[in-house]
């Protein structure tokens, strides 16, 4: 066995003498190892500029589609009438009259201590009659039945005082929804409850005063596409007769906001191409150095870059897209003048908003092209980059190997080396002790 004594017997420091070999030996590991660092680091710029490009694809490919710029926003004469937008809104306005809102039906019970002994509580809802047996249950067992049963309406008990000291109740039940939807009938005994509030619909005069007049009606507060991607809701307390115009129009704001993120998308892409592109000078102690970044002197990433400003700045016909806002920089990015797009709305709104469409798919198709999460330029390479990382470490891991086996044989060759030299020591100890003797023996047979 092997002896772990450093340099006890030669006197050299085997442990550091052996770690300096070692470095010597690693040193084509550590190689490696900087590979695959600076091939990770690589990889990482392209999976950073790939989510880039594929959220401008995005972007770029819903405002490629007509619903990405026919904006639109409503609005009312009335603060008690709120409106939302949907797709396929279209400009024009429409004269409404509000008759009424729509309610939910809310019946009560007479006052009670208890449930009568005997006595069927009956809901008829939606066609449908569903009797519950009250005897020997209390109120809340009555009311939790009730409200269990999905039924579309729900109970509640009120305190209303005491009856010569004995407390008294009245069970309130309101439907869960509006409208004549929601209208039920509560009866204990074989009695109707009093009926509070009566299930309502809502409802509006379209032209009121005109020979077109008509009524429409709604069972909730809310009416469906009234026009063409327009939602309209009375607020409850809309006072009946209440008169109202609703306008949509474009919505240039929107259209601009848009346009805007389409090249804020742009914008940033370039960007992180020519921040990771640029080189940097450094001096230090009288000497200049230039260092590259990552995507410096990549032909691939310039071509890419090089086909989404294409794309972004070609001319339309004629056109040049900054015209409409679209403005190359000396930088070599895009910005957007929202004041030149605003004035390219209100001279040519259709051919603006044409071209916004043109161009963002052509950015579309060109950062697929790049982007594609299957066959993308920068996914191919995002994958090489992956599989020479794997061969790489596959190789360290070889190298760990293979260097454990070198340090263990030199541990090994030095520690008998050292149990050699304790060998010699001990025989040449003997000689001279024997050399020793002789001499002795010698110099008293004189």
């Amino acid at each position: 066995m092997a002896l772990g004594i450093d340099g006890l017997i030669s006197g050299i420091d085997t442990t550091s003498m052996i770690k300096q070999l070692m470095d010597i030996e690693a040193r084509p590991q550590v190689l490696l190892k900087n590979r695959v660092s600076s091939t990770q680091t690589f990889a990482t710029a392209l999976q950073n500029l790939n989510t880039k490009i594929a959220s401008l694809a995005e972007t770029a490919g819903k405002t490629a589609e007509p619903a990405g710029t026919d904006l639109f926003k409503a609005s009312t004469t009335s603060d008690k009438v709120t409106t939302a937008i949907t797709s396929g809104a279209a400009a024009g306005s429409l004269d409404i009259s509000v008759s009424q809102t729509a309610t939910a039906q809310v019946s009560l019970s007479a006052a009670m201590a208890a449930w009568p002994s005997n006595s069927v509580l009956a809901i008829s809802a939606n066609g449908t009659v569903t009797s519950f047996d009250t005897t020997d249950k209390s109120l809340d067992q009555v009311i939790s039945e009730v409200n269990k049963a999905n039924l579309g309406v729900t109970g509640v008990k009120i305190a209303t005082g005491s009856v010569d000291g004995v407390q008294q109740y009245r069970v309130q039940f309101t439907a869960a929804k509006t409208g004549s939807e929601g209208a039920f009938t509560a009866s204990l005994g074989g009695t109707d409850m009093d009926v509070l509030k009566t299930a309502q619909d809502a409802k509006l005069t379209l032209w009121a005063g005109t020979p077109a007049a008509q009524e429409i009606t709604s069972s909730t507060n809310t009416f469906k596409a009234l026009m063409p991607g327009v939602d309209i809701t009375l607020a409850a307390d809309t006072p009946a007769n209440t008169a109202l115009t609703i306008n949509v129009a474009r919505d240039d704001e929107a259209i601009s906001k848009v346009a805007s993120d389409l090249v804020a998308g742009l914008a940033d892409v370039f960007a992180y191409i020519n921040r990771n592109s640029a080189v940097t000078v450094s001096t230090s102690s009288g000497s200049t150095s230039a260092s590259g970044g990552v995507f410096t002197s990549d032909a691939g990433i310039r071509d890419i870059k090089r086909q989404i400003m294409e794309a972004a700045t070609s001319p339309l016909d004629g056109r040049s897209p900054s015209e409409i806002g679209i403005v190359i920089t000396k930088d070599g990015t895009v910005e957007f003048d929202a004041e030149k797009f605003a004035a390219a709305m209100a001279a040519d709104p259709t051919k603006t908003q044409a071209a916004i469409q043109t161009i963002a798919g052509r950015v579309e198709a060109a950062g697929k092209v790049a982007s594609d999460k299957y066959d993308g330029l920068i996914t191919q390479r995002i994958t090489g980059q992956e599989s020479t990382i794997r061969s790489l470490n596959t190789q360290i891991e070889d190298w760990d190997r293979r260097l454990a086996s070198r340090e263990s044989t030199l541990k090994m060759v030095w520690s008998n080396l050292e149990v050699k030299l304790s060998q010699l020591q001990s025989q040449q100890d003997w000689l001279t002790g024997q050399l020793a003797s002789l001499s002795s023996s010698s110099s008293g047979k004189k």
